[in-house]
């Protein structure tokens, strides 16, 4: 392995890169588990196909992430069991997630991923990695998107006080 020697794919992780790879899968894994959860307790059917469209996102990051450190010698973090299926209406309706709760938790998390991208790209000095991070931060923004159209159509989104303007 050469350091720094043109080729990003012959330099060795540092010890920043390997973290904040390892614990974006760790994430993920836990995300992915929860959104499995959340599947079974959506309604609507709109929201359902968003939790489908993160998860399965989700799991091509995280093995394209896992390749990179096992490349390098580390061990990925361990995932977690998938969630079985459930029939939504057979949760008892206090005891199941609402469909704008559901939403909401998405969208921090959404908030939350773009920031952990943003982390690991401003501290790896190996390009190939830097660009796999902005690929996920841009993929993350579009599913934003999607998801403030669907919050804004479904009126599951509660602004805050508006500045209006007093004439």
């Amino acid at each position: 392995m050469g350091i720094m020697d043109g080729n990003p794919k012959n330099e060795p992780m540092h010890y920043g890169e390997v973290f904040g790879t390892w614990t974006y899968v760790g994430a993920n894994n836990g995300l992915i588990s929860m959104y499995g959860a959340f599947v079974n307790h959506a309604g609507d059917q709109d929201l359902k196909d968003l939790l489908e469209e993160a998860i399965h996102k989700m799991q091509s990051e995280n093995e394209e992430i896992e390749k990179l450190l096992k490349d390098n010698g580390v061990v990925p973090p361990p995932s977690l069991p998938g969630r079985p299926q459930a029939n939504t209406e057979e949760i008892p309706a206090g005891a199941r997630f609402m469909d704008p709760e559901i939403s909401a938790i998405l969208s921090v998390n959404v908030g939350q991923g773009l920031v952990s991208c943003s982390a690991v790209m401003g501290q790896c000095l190996r390009e190939d990695i830097a660009m796999m991070f902005g690929k996920y931060h841009t993929e993350k923004a579009l599913f934003g998107a999607k998801l403030l159209r669907l919050n804004k159509e479904k009126g599951w989104i509660i602004p805050p006080p508006l500045q209006v303007e007093n004439s």
